[in-house]
């Protein structure tokens, strides 16, 4: 704790640096006064109620920072950009002209981004008009007709693009992710209400100090335990030649290749969620069917079949998340081609199998870890009693993952502030 005081105050000393935290803080700040502005035309209550109260929607609520359960211009969060990011991350690895501009350098990148932004305009609307035409039926707008409902949809689209473009201006002018802080910065805002939440139901006496304390330890293990994952990887040594070019001689040196345990971070786990709420979503939709009902109650939402299923697809999607932003062949050809080996293991292919065998070998410590995690809250309400537990393992996984590397990025401006004198 002290070390990050000192940090964030030698921060603040460096003129550069402290114009990039203020531009930050008052990015978040304009997200935060935008989740208290209400899309007009939509009854919030009966919203809450046709939603089932917020409980199969707790984590997209959770990462909105209320913006969803209240129903504002951001109520549909930064969502359809991660869930556009995941897919064209996935389409780089299958369509040939995707993963051509991904080894274009700076330029194929922006193009990418640019094709991402395009997409998530796409997805927020659909989303927008599933949403609209879903509240329209149930009766939870205050007026009726096309033009209302086109402002709704208009209203929830431009949220989400203002969203985006906040995020990117973080990354760009700014400091750390700026996706990751404004959800970051939803997941935080959350602990005042959860807190009050807490001191209400310890002074109604539905819970006792006994679980409270239980849960401030669960907590700061599932901490301590996302900082040592977050932070984990297994270090392959590298060997290179020595080169003679002219009168210089490179190479000779020995170096490591870092392989994370959690290569994929939450990603996975978005994914799954995402996944795992749309059949969700369509049951409740169809209350009186058999086949509904039959869903919710062995597949619902804290049922033991949707923690399993939900387990089993992060799981996978950690594998398959790994493999399309790390490819083995790859790694192994860069090595290669700047005349480098692993010991004892000759390069090219047996270099590629080596690296491939190491990498599932973590990717399932890491996998399991965040299913672990993201199941957490079931087990936490089993040795607290306490309702509601939003702010669960997934939560806390985002914050501490965003938080380590907004301070690695502190940290690295101030490495080389401290340095400017010997490169002058």
């Amino acid at each position: 704790m002290a070390s990050l005081t000192d940090g964030l105050k030698g921060a603040f000393k460096v003129s550069e640096l402290r114009t990039k935290l203020l531009f930050t803080l008052a990015m978040i700040f304009i997200f935060r006064l935008g989740v208290h502005i209400p899309v007009p035309g939509v009854d919030v209550q009966k919203f809450n109620d046709l939603i089932g109260q917020g409980v199969m929607f707790s984590f997209f609520n959770v990462i909105s920072g209320d913006a969803f359960k209240s129903f504002s211009v951001f109520a549909m969060s930064i969502v359809p950009y991660i869930n556009a990011s995941i897919i064209m991350n996935l389409l780089t690895a299958v369509i040939p002209h995707l993963e051509k501009l991904a080894k274009e350098g700076d330029e194929g990148r922006k193009k990418i981004s640019q094709y991402t932004r395009y997409f998530t305009v796409i997805l927020a609307l659909l989303q927008a008009i599933a949403m609209g035409a879903l509240m329209s039926r149930y009766g939870a707008t205050t007026v009726h007709g096309f033009i209302p409902l086109a402002l709704i949809v208009v209203t929830l689209v431009a949220g989400t693009t203002l969203l985006m473009w906040l995020g990117e201006q973080i990354t760009e002018h700014g400091i750390g992710n700026g996706i990751s802080l404004l959800i970051f910065a939803g997941i935080v805002s959350r602990l005042p209400s959860g807190t009050k939440n807490l001191y209400q139901l310890l002074q109604a006496g539905t819970i006792n100090i006994l679980s409270i304390v239980i849960l401030v330890v669960i907590g700061a293990l599932v901490i301590a335990a996302v900082i040592w994952v977050n932070e984990g990887q297994r270090r392959i040594p590298v060997q290179y030649a020595k080169r003679v070019v002219g009168r210089r001689v490179y190479g000779g040196q020995t170096t490591h290749l870092p392989l994370k345990v959690n290569q994929a971070g939450v990603i996975p786990v978005i994914f799954a969620s995402s996944i795992m709420m749309f059949p969700e979503q369509i049951a409740s939709w169809f209350k009186n069917s058999v086949v509904a009902n039959f869903y919710i109650k062995f597949f619902g939402w804290h049922s033991v079949g949707h923690t399993i299923i939900y387990a089993l697809l992060i799981i996978g999607f950690t594998y398959f998340y790994t493999a399309v932003i790390m490819n083995p062949v790859d790694v192994a050809d860069n090595i290669k081609k700047y005349g480098g080996f692993l010991p004892g293991i000759r390069p090219g292919r047996p270099t590629a199998e080596y690296i491939a065998r190491v990498m599932n070998r973590i990717t399932m410590a890491g996998a399991v870890f965040l299913a672990l995690i993201a199941i957490l809250p079931n087990f936490v309400l089993l040795a607290t009693r306490i309702p509601n537990i939003y702010f669960g393992g997934t939560a806390l996984l985002i914050v501490v993952g965003v938080a380590l590397d907004t301070m690695k990025q502190i940290e690295s401006h101030l490495l080389m502030r401290s340095y400017q004198g010997f490169i002058k």
